[in-house]
């Protein structure tokens, strides 16, 4: 065999394959160099999906003859002033996208300047560029991709369906417009305008929750809470979705890194950790957060996409990220998604068949151990926490008074009426009624005792009659080694076994008997992905929860009048309240005006 250079139309060819493989990637690198551009106006149309014609319009600054016949070469661009790769503002830097674009279909580029006295166009027929000529535009730039991958067939064979790859560049379209909220935006097809969205008006944080809501839904907007954190040089802004708003999958969850978005497994798994103590497995929140680093301190130069990055303390981030989202859902107290209404006065709709109604949808989970428990806990300790025995657990929150009036409606959750089936209180508000599930609502009571105990007082350990060996690789091994002390404070006692072996001496008394080995690999495995052990942490939550389950008011139990306005006092003073601790709604709130019109009031 004999090596040989290849042909340069076929280096672009390849090249192209890496960075636009299907109508939304080329979408998507239009869009962000007319962001570049400062454009704040970007149309998008779309026809057959994007096969026939792909056209981004945009309001930016254009570009001058020269700079336009130079922007079509590979790695030509205006993003690297100082050619540092370590300080990178901008969505783009490569310079790769249009030559790439340009090696594998018909593409016109057309470009004017604020104070050009006309437009220049120049077009690239499957590598083949052309002159540049005088047109007609005005100030900012259009381009146009005709008979996408025509140079390269086998890759049409990948495409899925116009409407789906038109799905695939909207969501595209959609993260950028969340991401700079000043800018407009508008997506078209053959058929009709997908959507347009208005520059959002007033200062940041009110446009940005104003877009939010024009791309994830108005409930989004009215059933979230504000994130805001800061440590070191990094600031985390955002909102985030009470847990009683969640969906079965993470699609509603947008992460934006110095306004690039992204899909990051560390991010991800960042709010899946913070949210992990309300909602359960096979539930996901929804989620906008808005991450500013220095850019020193990330690496946006890992993905030809450029839809990863790689952070340099990835530990000190996801930190930052479990910590301001529980920081900020603990100030939505007792609230419920106002979906759960929605779906209960749907329930009542004639035609109605179960399963909830309008967006609601939360999971039917039963309690059975092997789901709710990781399968280390075999045997839950109950003798940790010595005040929380189960009958004091069980009737500490309904002993305790609600104070002088304690059946004054005007309290958020109102005053007990009724009991229905000795499983559900019915309180009366000023502004309508209020259903509770007793034992959802007490089960969160228990588990934030619990919790608060386990804070305070530290974790209990116990000693192993004889010590256990787990061995494991030994980049492992040094690892955990390195954090024995963090460990120490949540009961386990770990110590350097020789190269490859640790040896386990105390382990957390709450977690009973457990498996010690396959505990130590899950702590060895987040090491390796984020830095820090968070299985040790969420096994303790876990049994919390399971104990606060079983110790808590069971349906069937029937209760005074005294204890059921008890309860509804301690919900309203107990974050989380709104939802137990597998996600599900602890109470439904009806007004009025809602229950009015069911009858034909209104």
């Amino acid at each position: 065999m004999i090596v040989r250079r290849l042909p340069e139309t076929l280096v672009n060819r390849i090249a192209a394959g890496e960075v636009i493989e299907r109508p939304a990637a080329a979408v998507k690198e239009l869009v962000e160099n007319a962001i570049d551009a400062r454009a704040r106006r970007i149309d998008v149309v779309l026809e057959d999906g994007g096969r026939q014609l792909i056209a981004v319009s945009d309001d930016g600054c254009g570009m001058s003859p020269d700079e336009l016949f130079l922007a079509v070469e590979r790695h030509a661009t205006s993003k690297l002033p100082d050619d540092d790769l370590v300080d990178i503002r901008t969505l783009g830097f490569r310079g790769e996208a249009l030559p790439s674009i340009g090696a594998v279909a018909r593409l016109t580029i057309t470009s004017r300047t604020e104070n050009a006295n006309e437009a220049s166009c120049i077009d690239i027929d499957g590598g083949r560029k052309g002159d540049v000529r005088p047109a007609a535009l005005g100030k900012g730039t259009r381009v146009e991709i005709r008979d996408l991958f025509y140079a390269t067939p086998a890759r049409l064979k990948f495409l899925k369906t116009p409407r789906t790859e038109v799905d695939h560049a909207a969501n595209v379209i959609k993260r950028l417009a969340m991401a700079h909220p000043e800018v407009a935006f508008s997506l078209s097809d053959e058929d009709k305008t997908r959507f347009r969205f208005e520059p959002a008006k007033g200062n940041m944080v009110t446009a940005r929750l104003d877009r939010l809501a024009m791309v994830m839904g108005r409930e989004f907007a009215d059933n979230v809470v504000v994130v805001s954190s800061e440590r070191d040089d990094l600031t985390l802004t955002g909102y985030a979705g009470i847990p009683t708003l969640s969906r079965g999958n993470a699609r509603a969850q947008y992460l934006f890194v110095n306004g690039r978005p992204v899909q990051d497994r560390l991010l991800i798994g960042a709010v899946r950790g913070a949210y992990q103590d309300f909602l359960a497995r096979n539930r996901h929140p929804m989620v906008a957060l808005f991450l500013r680093v220095p850019s020193s301190a990330v690496d946006v130069n890992v993905h030809p996409a450029k839809a990863e990055v790689r952070f340099r303390d990835a530990g000190l981030v996801r930190g930052l990220i479990v910590g301001g989202l529980r920081r900020a859902l603990e100030t939505a107290g007792h609230r419920a998604s106002t979906t759960v209404s929605e779906a209960a006065l749907g329930a009542f709709q004639p035609g109605h068949t179960g399963g909830g109604g309008g967006n609601f949808r939360q999971p039917v989970l039963t309690r059975d151990l092997p789901r709710v428990v990781s399968p280390y806990q075999a045997t839950p300790a109950s003798e940790v926490f010595d005040d929380f025995d189960r009958p004091s657990a069980r009737d500490t929150v309904l002993e305790e008074s609600g104070g002088p009036d304690i059946a004054d409606k005007s309290y958020p959750l109102g005053a007990a009426r009724a009991q229905v089936h000795e499983t559900y209180i019915v309180a009366q508000t000023d502004t309508g009624i209020v259903i509770v599930d007793q034992h959802a609502a007490h089960e969160r009571l228990v588990y934030e005792r619990m919790k608060k105990a386990l804070a305070n007082g530290g974790v209990k350990r116990q000693g192993l009659l004889i010590p256990e060996v787990v061995e494991l690789e030994e980049t492992s091994v040094d690892k955990l080694c390195e954090k024995a002390d963090e460990f120490a404070e949540l009961g386990l006692a770990i110590e350097k076994f020789g190269p490859g072996a640790i040896v386990v001496r105390e382990a957390p008394a709450l977690l009973g008997q457990s498996d010690v080995a396959g505990l130590l690999k899950d702590l060895a495995d987040d090491l390796e992905e984020y830095g820090a052990g968070l299985a040790l942490k969420e096994r303790l939550e876990d049994i919390c929860s399971t104990m606060a389950c079983h110790g808590s008011v069971r349906a069937g139990r029937r209760l005074t009048s005294d204890e059921m306005n008890a309860l509804l006092r301690e919900m309203e003073n107990t974050p989380h309240s709104g939802q137990c601790n597998h996600g599900r709604p602890t109470y439904v709130e009806l007004n009025l005006a809602d229950i009015e019109r069911l009858f034909g009031r209104r």
